[in-house]
């Protein structure tokens, strides 16, 4: 039986400003799911993915667990242990760039208690051939084409052999086939036991990689797996709801 790495039972979703943007969320993910969060622009759906790793608070729910932590009782000392078991990647691929994709993964690292130099650049090297990105260890990130900087991101994200990955809009500033070759990376990832859970309104992808969908409509998010082909969305600029930064050090 597979493991539930995340539990959400008539859970509130709140943005910083107190507006309830989803109401009696019921949300399940075990380990090895891919998981599909549609909806229009400003539905809910980032807000939702920042309660899982605690950048937004969790404070109504009957019950709010992400891995053994129930976020209604987090305390603030905790957030670093919970964040370490996930990774997480952002339509913008946040990547610093004042250093090199290998400096980049190195700081991430550093900062999760790797110590020795050959264990670091052997993770380091590790996680670059996983994306297909072994000799651009030295590029700076304005080096790199869209696609490229996205698959750093997801390899910073794996970097701790995540048990989930948090994916909001990951495709959102790609093209149609790089678009497809991050998703198809990311199911790979999947196949060996980490869950991904991914916001999107790339509805075509859902078409050629399926997996559970849960739609945001309404106030509301329901699953919708046996029927999300039907499901019209309406047109929205290629815009998502503003994502609340939060710093590297932050996020490990």
């Amino acid at each position: 039986m597979s493991e539930v790495l995340i539990s959400y039972k008539n859970a509130n979703i709140y943005q910083r400003h107190g507006i309830c943007v989803l109401k009696e969320v019921n949300f399940h993910v075990e380990e090895g799911e891919f998981v599909y969060i549609i909806g229009r622009v400003g539905s809910g759906k980032s807000s939702l993915l920042r309660t899982l790793y605690f950048e937004l608070d969790m404070d109504e729910a009957d019950e709010a667990k992400v891995f053994d932590y129930d976020l209604l009782s987090l305390r603030q000392k905790d957030i670093p242990g919970l964040r370490r078991q996930m990774g997480v990647v952002f339509q913008d691929f946040q990547l610093l760039g004042d250093r090199t994709v290998y400096k980049n993964l190195q700081f991430v690292l550093k900062a999760t208690g790797w110590k020795k130099k050959d264990e670091i650049d052997q993770r380091i090297d590790e996680v670059l051939s996983d994306v297909g990105l072994q000799d651009k260890a030295d590029k700076m990130p304005h080096e790199l084409s869209g696609g490229e900087q996205q698959r750093v991101a997801i390899a910073r994200a794996i970097l701790n052999k995540p048990r989930l990955i948090i994916a909001d809009e990951p495709t959102g500033n790609l093209d149609p086939e790089t678009a497809e070759n991050i998703i198809e990376l990311l199911r790979q990832i999947c196949q060996t036991g980490t869950a991904v859970v991914m916001a999107t309104h790339n509805m075509p992808l859902l078409d050629k990689y399926p997996g559970v969908v849960y739609r945001c409509v309404g106030g509301k998010m329901e699953e919708v797996t046996s029927d999300f082909n039907q499901i019209q969305l309406v047109d929205e600029p290629d815009t998502d709801e503003i994502i609340v930064r939060y710093s590297e050090r932050e996020e490990i």
